[in-house]
């Protein structure tokens, strides 16, 4: 009975409800009705009736189980401490764990210098394609003033808090957190600086990511407050340049990615995004924002750093990638072999094998490749 309840993850945590402390008791009578009691982390948890099915469907797969009850308790404050610290590891509370020494997660910080460029968009589609790739992902919305992230993904589920501890919300097999989950309907964030930092320091520090290998950061355009908090709190994070081909918005995506200099920040590469718009009638290339512009910038970044600045790819204009946007499904799972999914996938494969590779490297293991 305790093997068959080991094989129940608690929904937002993602860890069996046996490790957890989640189980208060199992009995079981001569005539095989069996009833097991769960604590729940919080009395109001969206998840309830998940927990009695999976539950349900495990015991009942036990030889000689005739029925089976489900009783849901809460935990007492206690316990959820108890559970806190377990799922910290014993680490102080507040500690963002991608900045420690040693972290296997690589973190990605999304930057663009305007606005409307497809950041979003290529955030999400990458965290979706790594995901279906078999990389635990999150990502977390750092653009406050301009959430879009959740929708976008598809993630419609509200966190829920235990203790200190935030649980994120799953959507496409990519955890997710954004201030839009906080805010009543489509209220606007009208925050100054330190409540801008003061934020990001909560989505890396209070929220439970578990054992990430790709950290995607939504980051807003600019060089603003969120880009400079970024490079305090997680000094590791590799800058991803997203553009567009034409030379004006070239030029501010140039400067954004300059940031790197004065934070000492690595530019992982540059994404051309809105790269062309295949005609429908002929399938000629048609160069509606110009062209050369995710070049210009790979160069002009690789002068100004000193380091090697390459062009992971170039995203064509796809009906498809903004319907997917609207409607929660990724373009890259959605529609894999379409243009803008195949190349946006691919762009996923690079950033993921390096993952793959450190990890490989960090634990003596052969990196997976399961593309």
């Amino acid at each position: 009975m305790r093997a068959a309840l080991a094989t129940v993850n608690d929904p937002e945590i993602h860890r069996p409800i046996t490790d957890l402390g989640m189980v208060k008791s199992v009995g079981i009578t001569d005539g095989g009705a069996v009833s097991v009691a769960v604590y729940l982390t919080v009395s109001g948890c969206p998840l309830r009736d998940t927990i009695t099915r999976e539950v349900t469907e495990a015991v009942s797969k036990v030889a000689g189980v005739t029925s089976v009850s489900v009783e849901l308790d809460v935990m007492s404050d206690e316990q959820r401490r108890e559970l806190a610290s377990v799922l910290r590891g014993g680490a102080p509370e507040k500690e963002i764990p991608f900045a420690k020494p040693g972290s296997l997660t690589r973190v990605y910080a999304v930057a663009s210098g305007k606005g409307g460029v497809g950041k979003s968009s290529v955030t999400v589609n990458l965290a979706a394609a790594m995901a279906a790739d078999g990389l635990k992902v999150g990502v977390v919305d750092a653009d406050i003033y301009g959430h879009s992230v959740p929708r976008m993904l598809g993630a419609d589920g509200r966190p829920t808090q235990v203790e200190n501890m935030i649980m994120p919300p799953s959507a496409n097999g990519v955890k997710v957190i954004s201030i839009g989950m906080f805010t009543p309907g489509n209220a606007p964030v009208v925050w100054r600086g330190p409540m801008l930092h003061r934020a990001l320091q909560q989505f890396l520090a209070d929220v439970y990511w578990g054992d990430l290998d790709v950290l995607l950061m939504d980051l807003p355009p600019g060089t603003g407050d969120i880009a400079i908090s970024v490079a305090q709190l997680v000094p590791n994070a590799e800058i991803l340049v997203v553009t567009t081909p034409q030379q004006a918005a070239a030029e501010v995506a140039e400067r954004a990615g300059s940031i790197a200099v004065q934070t000492h920040q690595k530019i992982a590469g540059v994404i051309e995004n809105m790269a062309g718009l295949p005609c429908p009638h002929c399938g000629e290339m048609v160069d509606v924002f110009g062209a050369g512009g995710g070049q210009q910038v790979a160069d002009g970044l690789t002068r100004t750093t000193g380091a090697s600045v390459p062009v992971l790819g170039s995203i064509p204009i796809d009906v498809r990638l903004r319907e997917g946007g609207d409607d929660g499904r990724p373009v890259v799972l959605s529609d894999p072999d379409s243009p803008a999914g195949a190349a946006l996938r691919s762009v996923a494969g690079k950033l993921g094998g390096r993952q793959r590779g450190l990890s490989g490297m960090s634990l003596g293991l052969t990196p997976r490749n399961k593309f």
